[in-house]
């Protein structure tokens, strides 16, 4: 028996990648998690009074595009957060942004584009669904290095007018993952203006706008509408998990101009997992309520300067524009990774398992990924060990 040739040459998921790499090896102390992005602070006080309430719904098959009371629930939170009017019909309610990241490639790629293969754009790292949503569509895709050159974002308009012809989608994620880069207004603006000229669309990877440290980041659908970019352009891609720390809710939601939302709104009815209706009730409050943003952000600044007093003396250390990853330069991050945690129990991703090798390079190598989710307390010793081993 068969099987798909285009998932053939998928590497192995970053974190099984890792148990292979680490454990085997006995940890040098107590062990401290920096590795996976779950957020670790308290969830909001009102997630378990909400969900009691409607238990009862269980029963009921849930709404596929999102009840009204969620869906306007989101739109009014898109009009206070980035100033725009965005009508429900042109917003769905995902099971985990990762869903639609996935699904929405499938609607919206067309087969061809001019007669040939179509292209995909993917920052080089990224969030891994990127490339399989390209593969599943048999799009090429191609990885643009999102460096230190480069302000740790892809610089898309570089590449030759061939390539962004074929162009049926580049996605973005601001802040990034790994490196907390935030897309200012002038990137966004030229990005959408390259889009125009070469007629693809933006998939604009939101999840982590509302951890930030100095000002909230600008939003894709946002400097859509101030340039008049033309909503069928742009695809925002936003989720509780981070903002709201519940990553086990899988409660998020994509928005997109009225004939793409159409197309995913139509797939996800033939394919999608709607989200249970006392689950779209929780996720309903939690987008209008805006004292736990303000308060975890608030725990999310406590650490930032940990980090930036624990790291004080090294050189090459720089804190990100907003998530809550530190991207952290090492000579080599698998090294540096089985170095951690044989002599300290530091356990860390490297960089080079969110990367792949373009030209014999990869753009992740010489980095590790470091969370900043555990408790103060916790991050702090897991950054104390840390920099005493690799940067002392």
């Amino acid at each position: 028996m068969e099987f798909p040739e285009r998932f053939a040459n998928l590497p192995e998921y970053a974190f099984p990648r890792l148990r292979t790499l680490l454990d085997h090896l006995k940890p040098g102390g107590e062990p401290v998690a920096m590795t996976i992005g779950e957020p670790r602070h308290p969830m909001p006080d009102f997630v378990g009074p909400v969900l009691a309430a409607s238990l009862t719904e269980f029963g009921q098959y849930p709404a596929n595009d999102g009840t009204p009371a969620l869906l306007a629930a989101i739109s009014g939170w898109l009009g206070r957060r980035y100033g725009v009017d965005v009508a429900e019909n042109r917003l769905m309610v995902l099971n985990g942004t990762r869903e639609g990241l996935f699904n929405a490639a499938i609607a919206l790629c067309p087969e061809t584009k001019r007669g040939k293969r179509p292209v995909i754009l993917v920052p080089n790292p990224f969030y891994q669904v990127y490339a399989v949503a390209a593969a599943t569509v048999g799009a090429e895709v191609v990885f643009v290095p999102a460096s230190e050159e480069t302000g740790f974002l892809p610089d898309y308009e570089s590449l030759p007018a061939e390539i962004l012809d074929r162009t049926t989608i580049a996605y973005l994620c601001s802040p990034a993952n790994p490196q907390g880069s935030v897309a200012s207004r002038d990137y966004l603006a030229r990005l959408l203006a390259l889009a125009e000229k070469h007629d693809f669309r933006l998939f604009s990877d939101e999840c982590y706008s509302e951890l930030w440290r100095n000002a909230p980041p600008p939003g894709a659908i946002e400097v859509a509408a101030e340039t008049g970019t033309d909503p069928e352009r742009v695809v925002i891609f936003h989720s509780l998990s981070k903002r709201s720390n519940l990553p086990g809710l899988r409660s998020g939601f994509c928005a997109a101009g009225p004939q793409a939302m159409q197309r995913i709104r139509q797939l996800r009815a033939y394919a999608g997992a709607p989200l249970p209706q006392p689950i779209q009730r929780v996720s309903e409050r939690a987008w209008a309520d805006e004292t736990h943003v303000v308060e975890n952000r608030a725990l999310y600044a406590e650490k930032y300067a940990d980090a930036a007093e624990i790291f004080s003396g090294v050189n090459s250390f720089r804190l990100p524009e907003g998530g809550f990853f530190l991207w952290l330069p090492v000579e080599n991050g698998a090294e540096a990774a089985v170095k951690l945690w044989t002599e300290t129990g530091v356990r860390v991703l490297p960089g080079a398992y969110l990367a792949r090798d373009v030209d014999g390079e990869n753009p992740g190598k010489g980095y590790i990924r470091v969370a900043l989710v555990a408790p103060r307390d916790e991050t702090r010793r897991g950054l104390i060990r840390l920099r005493d081993c690799l940067f002392t």
